[in-house]
């Protein structure tokens, strides 16, 4: 199975019905699917699936983020899909590994936690991002990248002094999550 059509399963399988917002997302990222056969992928002018994942220690009640060298804020863990990425939550897991330095991560099972669009510059215009959580193992130890200024954990509570709204309402629907877990 291609990274596009895991996507497209992802999404259809994506249910948020308490929230109109996220199903009409889900139907804009599978419509832009349906539209662009490259719609995975950077070069897609149009715009691209983005795979994101916040990191969580939920033993602490901590997320941990990442000052993101370009944008200069901070963010959760992700960024662009890579050919060797097999799947949507792969590529999520890949990408909140590399930035945050800690092996051992798990995603939070059921699959993408949120969707988020945003603008980006030209010469794309959006990120369609797919949004998991990743859980940090007992004792993680982050280590900082090549794509972040600084890595540090905040205590839920403590998000929405530091990061944007999107970032808010992601750690918001982790939260969510991992009480529906148990």
């Amino acid at each position: 199975m291609s990274l596009h059509d895991d996507a497209v399963l992802v999404l259809k399988r994506y249910e948020n019905a308490a929230d109109p917002v996220q199903e009409e997302l889900r139907q804009v990222y599978l419509d832009h699917l349906a539209r662009h056969p490259d719609g995975m992928w950077k070069a897609c002018g149009a715009g691209h699936l983005t795979a994101s994942a916040l990191v969580v220690d939920p033993e602490r009640g901590r997320v941990l983020l990442t000052l993101h060298r370009k944008l200069r804020m901070w963010l959760q863990m992700g960024g662009h899909c890579e050919p060797q990425d097999g799947a949507l939550a792969a590529a999520a897991l890949r990408e909140a590994t590399e930035e945050s330095g800690i092996g051992g991560l798990t995603l939070l099972p059921g699959g993408p936690v949120t969707l988020d669009r945003h603008r980006i510059p030209a010469p794309c215009h959006w990120h369609l991002d797919v949004q998991y959580a990743a859980l940090a193992p007992t004792g993680a130890t982050e280590q900082i990248s090549d794509e972040s200024l600084d890595l540090r954990w905040f205590a839920y509570d403590e998000v929405p002094s530091v990061a944007d709204a999107s970032v808010v309402r992601l750690t918001a629907r982790v939260r969510a999550a991992l009480e529906r877990r148990g």
